[in-house]
């Protein structure tokens, strides 16, 4: 496996389990409900939670955009589960682990070309 696979591999790891620890950390702060609207909220309550949640939500338009693009440009199937694990995991998550599979799909292609 190439480095940048390997780097995407650890970052889809580590964008699984940071988010999700602070999520745990709140679900036990909250009786262990987790209800998306309270999670909101708190996540609103100051300027620099504000700050993150606006950078996060348009670096995740942007970035789900892009996704939809280079997985229709490299034939990549099932585009769908990106975003679908951005909202049900972590963008932090899901990003990385398209990063690892379209590195993959230039990898394949590089190795057809013929040798010029």
């Amino acid at each position: 496996m190439s480095i940048p696979r390997v780097i995407y591999l650890a970052l889809t790891l580590f964008g699984l389990i940071l988010p999700w620890y602070y999520n745990l950390q709140y679900m036990t702060e909250t009786s262990g409900a987790f209800n998306i609207v309270d999670f909101m909220a708190a996540a609103a309550s100051t300027p620099a939670g504000q700050s993150l949640g606006w950078d996060l939500a348009i670096a995740c338009i942007a970035g789900l955009i892009w996704m939809f693009l280079e997985s229709r440009k490299l034939g990549m199937r099932f585009f769908w589960i990106f975003p679908v694990l951005t909202f049900s995991i972590a963008y932090a998550f899901a990003f990385p682990l398209f990063l690892f599979f379209r590195q993959g799909i230039l990898e394949a292609q590089q190795e057809k070309e013929p040798n010029a």
